[in-house]
């Protein structure tokens, strides 16, 4: 017999049957036990936010946090800062891997020694994770589209500022971007500009972009934390900041949600952004991993939180979180975590 979740619903039944839950090698479950979590990177104030969710949560949740460690966005510290919780006592592990096709071995030792893992924001390309936290990262590449190619009437020229495509989360966003523009706004030309998630190299393709097309009208960031501040510093230094309702006026949409993104929508120098859940993904990504070292499972279908759990194969599932569309229309909306945070 499996315990099983369904919507709200969580039954528990591996222990009388005599199961070793996950991450409990000795056979008895244990809510109690050490989870580690590693933090993927402090250069972005997404995931700068993220960090502070997760202390907050970890105390509201009751987990047993041990002190985390910070990969710096290099799957080598990764890996090495995993075997260190580990070596410390984790008995469940919380990660957000940025290489998503580098981190499978790693994924295949815990799995043999029993360790489950969560992944927030990302999903790795194989190997066994006991759930994944993210949104639908499809859907922020289809609202983007779908934003500017209103905005831009179906025509004129956009810059898209890729996320790493060695990430599931920049391929997910690049290509449904991509597929949404060629089906439903032929007339836009995009200019798809790798950056590997770094601001420096969208700032210099943005500035090549300009000097080669300076009739754009449009710019999809797929990560604000780390490509705003960049972008809204070339677009001033080249006068082509310009407020909405100007003809002039360069469409941009951005995803992460962050309170720096609210501000420059109220300013009118972008004009949208994706809300990632940051302090969802800190709740959740908790949340299952204390689930994990207590034998429970789950299956796929809608929650008690306004999600829905897939099933993406390998035998993974993915919860994944609502993220709404910020405009000027509801920048204001306390609901939103990046209205929230600090106060």
């Amino acid at each position: 017999m499996k315990t099983v979740a369904t919507v709200a619903t969580v039954v528990l039944a591996a222990a009388a049957c005599g199961q070793s839950p996950s991450g409990s090698p000795g056979g008895a479950a244990d809510g109690n036990a050490k989870v580690g979590v590693d933090f993927p990177r402090a250069d972005s104030d997404f995931w700068n936010s993220y960090i502070k969710y997760v202390p907050q949560f970890g105390k509201e949740l009751n987990v047993n946090l041990m002190p985390s460690t910070n990969s710096q966005n290099k799957v080598e510290n990764l890996v090495a800062n995993v075997q260190t919780l580990q070596g410390q006592g984790a008995k469940a592990i919380v990660m957000a891997p940025q290489d998503t096709g580098a981190i499978a071995t790693t994924l295949q030792r815990l799995e043999q020694q029993r360790i489950p893992v969560v992944t927030v924001d990302t999903r790795p390309d194989s190997g066994k994770v006991y759930m994944v936290v993210r949104a639908d990262n499809k859907a922020y590449g289809e609202k983007a589209c779908a934003f500017l190619g209103e905005k831009l009437g179906g025509k004129g020229k956009v810059v898209e500022f890729q996320g790493a495509l060695s990430s599931v989360n920049g391929r997910d966003r690049s290509e449904a971007f991509a597929k949404c523009m060629k089906d439903k706004y032929p007339g836009i030309t995009v200019f798809e500009e790798p950056t590997d998630w770094e601001g420096s190299k969208a700032a210099s393709a943005l500035q090549t972009r300009l000097n080669q097309h300076p009739d754009i009208k449009g710019i999809y960031m797929q990560a604000g934390g780390v490509f705003l501040a960049p972008t809204l510093q070339v677009l001033r230094s080249t006068n082509h900041l310009l407020p909405a309702g100007d003809p002039n006026h360069i469409f941009i949409v951005s995803n992460d949600g962050i309170p720096q993104e609210f501000e420059a929508i109220r300013k009118g120098e972008i004009d949208a952004t994706v809300s990632q859940p940051a302090d969802l993904y800190a709740k959740w990504a908790l949340f299952y991993a204390k689930a994990a070292l207590e034998g429970k499972t789950f299956q796929p279908g809608k929650t008690d939180h306004e999600s829905t759990i897939v099933d993406v194969g390998n035998g993974n599932l993915e919860d994944q979180l609502p993220a709404p569309l910020v405009t000027k229309d509801n920048v204001d909306d306390k609901a939103l975590w990046g209205n929230q945070i600090g106060k």
